[in-house]
Formats: C-alpha cells, sequence, structure tokens
C-alpha cells in the first residue's frame, strides 16, 4: 500500500463485550463506561456491542456513547452465539460507517478478529479474553511444601497447555494489541504465550471513583445484619464456585474469635457452593460470627465495605484488578489481599494494606487481631492506600493512555502512515 492514508484525528470505535453494565460501580468491567465516556468526550465516536440491558432496550445513547444490545428488542439477535451476533450487527455498522478499530474486551470479538484482513480494521482484545485467570486460580492453592509446588507446577503447565491449545492460540493471532492491567499478566504474555511486547499495551483500567469522599457507615444496616456497635468487622466476597477458597479464611476467623470475642465476618455472595461454605462456617462453630447475606446488588455493595474495618480478597480467579477491593481502598480501609493476585501490583505490604498467600492462616488470623485491638496504625495504612488509588486510577490519564494504545496499534497494522 504506497499511498497509505493518513491516521485519522477522529477515530471512529467500536467495543464489545457481552456485559456493558452503564450504571456499574463494583461490578465486571465497571470500568468500560467511563473510558467510553471518556473516548467520547474527546471527539471520537464510540459505538459499543453488548448482549442485554436491565432496561430491556435494544438501543441506548447516552453521553455521546451509542449502546446496542443485542439480545433486546423485537430484531434481537439471541437465536445466535454472541459471537455471531457480534459479528452481524458489526458488519452492518461497519458497511455503514468503517470503523477504525475493535477493541473486545471478552472473546465476543473474535469473529471480527478472524476478518480483519478483510474488513480492513484494526482489532484490540483485554487479556481478560484469554483463558489466563485460570492460571493465577491454580497458583493461589500454593502452599509451602515441597508436594504442593510441585503439584501445583503440574497443574499449571496442564492447564496452561489445555488452555493455550483450547483457543487462547487461535485468538491470540487475530490480536493486533493486547490490553493488560499490571506487569505480571505481561510477563506472562510473553514468556508463555510467546505474544510480542511490543503488541502489549499497560493500561491500569480501575474504577470510576465519582464522589471522591468516604462514606459513613450505615447503622441500619449493621442492625438489620445483627452486628453490636461496638464489633470489629472484616468483610470479604465471593462468588461460591469453589468452597475451599474460603477455608483458609474460616480458619483464621476461628482463632481471631477466640481472641476477639467482639469480631464478626461478612460473607457476600451466592453460588452453587453456598450451603457447603454455611457448612464449614458451622464445622468451625461459627454460626452467629459469620454474616452470609447472599447476593447483594451492586449498588449496595459499596455500604458493607464501608461497615467493615478489613476488607479481605484472597481470591485470584480474575488476572485484573477485582473493583470491589479498590473500592476499599478509596474507603480507607485496611485491604489483606492475596501476594499472587494483581492487587499485589498496586498494595506495598505494610503501607497501605497487606499481602499474605491465600492458604497462610496464621499470618491473616494475626494480622485480623494485631488491627482489632488497635496495635496497627489502620487509619494512616487506610490514608495511604485511598490515596494510591486516587492517584492511580485517574479517568482521564486511563482515557489518554487507552487513546495512545489505539493510535500505536492504529499505525503498526500498517493501514495508516503517522502524521
Amino acid at each position: 500500500m504506497l499511498n497509505k492514508p493518513r491516521l485519522p484525528e477522529t477515530l471512529n470505535i467500536c467495543l464489545t463485550s457481552h456485559r456493558f453494565p452503564i450504571l456499574s460501580r463494583a461490578t465486571d468491567h465497571g470500568f468500560l463506561w467511563p473510558i467510553a465516556r471518556g473516548l467520547a468526550k474527546e471527539g471520537h465516536k464510540v459505538t459499543v456491542l453488548a448482549a442485554s440491558s436491565p432496561l430491556k432496550k435494544p438501543e441506548v445513547v447516552r453521553d455521546g456513547v451509542r449502546v446496542f444490545f443485542l439480545h433486546e428488542g423485537a430484531k434481537n439477535l439471541s437465536h445466535m452465539s454472541f459471537q455471531m451476533a457480534v459479528r452481524q450487527r458489526f458488519m452492518q455498522l461497519h458497511k455503514e460507517d468503517p470503523f477504525h478499530l475493535v477493541h473486545s474486551i471478552d472473546k465476543s470479538g473474535y469473529r471480527i478478529g478472524s476478518r480483519k484482513d478483510d474488513l480492513k480494521v484494526a482489532v484490540a482484545y483485554d487479556v481478560e479474553a484469554t483463558q489466563m485467570s485460570q492460571l493465577f486460580a491454580i497458583r493461589a492453592m500454593k502452599q509451602d511444601t515441597l508436594g504442593s509446588m510441585l503439584s501445583t507446577a503440574i497443574a499449571t503447565t496442564y492447564k496452561f497447555l489445555t488452555t493455550y491449545y483450547g483457543g487462547d492460540r487461535r485468538l491470540l493471532s487475530t490480536a493486533d494489541g493486547i490490553f493488560v492491567t499490571n506487569p505480571e499478566q505481561r510477563i506472562i504474555l510473553e514468556r508463555y504465550y510467546l505474544y510480542p511486547d511490543f503488541h502489549t499495551y499497560t493500561v491500569p483500567y480501575g474504577i470510576e471513583l465519582g464522589d471522591l469522599t468516604p462514606k459513613e457507615k450505615s447503622y441500619e444496616l449493621r442492625k438489620k445484619l445483627g452486628i453490636p456497635e461496638n464489633a470489629h468487622v472484616a468483610v470479604t466476597l465471593s462468588d461460591m464456585t469453589q468452597a475451599q477458597e474460603l477455608t483458609p479464611l474460616l480458619k483464621a476467623f476461628e482463632k481471631v474469635a477466640i481472641k476477639k470475642p467482639n469480631s464478626y465476618l461478612i460473607v457476600i455472595g451466592n453460588g452453587p457452593k453456598f450451603k457447603d461454605i454455611e457448612y464449614q462456617v458451622l464445622n468451625h462453630a461459627l454460626g452467629n460470627r459469620v454474616v452470609m447475606p447472599g447476593a447483594v446488588p451492586a449498588a449496595e455493595i459499596e455500604d458493607y465495605i464501608v461497615l467493615g474495618d478489613v476488607f479481605i480478597n484472597m481470591g485470584s480467579r480474575t488476572t485484573g484488578f477485582e473493583p470491589t477491593t479498590l473500592e476499599a481502598m478509596a474507603q480507607k480501609k485496611v485491604v489483606l489481599g492475596s501476594e499472587v493476585s494483581p492487587i499485589a501490583n498496586i498494595i506495598e505490604d505494610g503501607r497501605d494494606g497487606f499481602l499474605l498467600r491465600p492458604a497462610d492462616v496464621d499470618s491473616m488470623s494475626n494480622l485480623l487481631v494485631e488491627i482489632f485491638s488497635g496495635t496497627m496504625p489502620a487509619d494512616e495504612i487506610g490514608d495511604r492506600a485511598r490515596q494510591k488509588v486516587v492517584d492511580l486510577f485517574d479517568t482521564p490519564k486511563m482515557v489518554q493512555a487507552t487513546l495512545d494504545a489505539y493510535r500505536k496499534i492504529l499505525i503498526n497494522t500498517g493501514l495508516y502512515k503517522k502524521h
């Protein structure tokens, strides 16, 4: 292509994601809306293809962003797989006004990616489109014994080979760029997935913090949950798909409850293993000390976080930053996170939070006792945690970093020449 066009100032961008919660705060892809809105505010044309809307509308235009919900309305495409529905709607829109770039948050853009050369469009994916998170989940179970280390290494290798050759390799071959949120994802992509580092872009997606004023504790919620006013409270979330994931925390809290009789643990979430976890709670004689409210609406999760003195997230089944953990830091809570999860790239252990091995029961119980005893400067740690999040997840910075990445991806495709 000798007479390549110049890269236009104004881009026509298509975002695809099965879930696109416009009104989200602490939900999956809660970062996506502020990014889309920020790009539109910069003058770019932004279209989103998603599956369904709580409002049951097939199309929403808000703040300059046009969102199509493909499983809504009279002419919905729900009889197709979401990937096929995305491709069909994309083809119609692309014919009317050609897109420059598709940014697929999950695998939904794969069918477009497989035809990107014919369509003359660049395709980028978030790393969450791969199955890398399954490797993080296995590594989180590792303990400091030779047997555990060996079995974890074998399980990780097996999982990598099956996921890589079972789909990830094919998906990555259609990518002009991959977005990651932290350095560890970048290293794994290059080292194991053999994906070229110069096609990888780090943008620390977080949450839109909105009103930065820390919230007051809700005494109504405390009363509803039956937690006394002077109680010490720890909060955690779980999708309850793996009962053993909460076992170390329950064992640790059993020790805490003996030393600190006025301490409570709130476990938010619902899932297939809810009854198994409830049974574990009773087995540890924690029936009246562990509160399990079930699934909580996203808009109310912050009230539960605020009620706690400590927020615990030992899960590692996402390779990105978990929004509720960032929310807890923004609300000045002492956060206990997993040292094998992406949050380890944000938290400086002992300064603005704590990092532990998920299976380290003793360290977890000792830390909780220290926090509840008031022998630790929890307020200072909370203040530093909040400042870290506010500085790092600045929406205008994230939008600019995303836009810079889009431009580099488009230049690297060879479809355009620089200005």
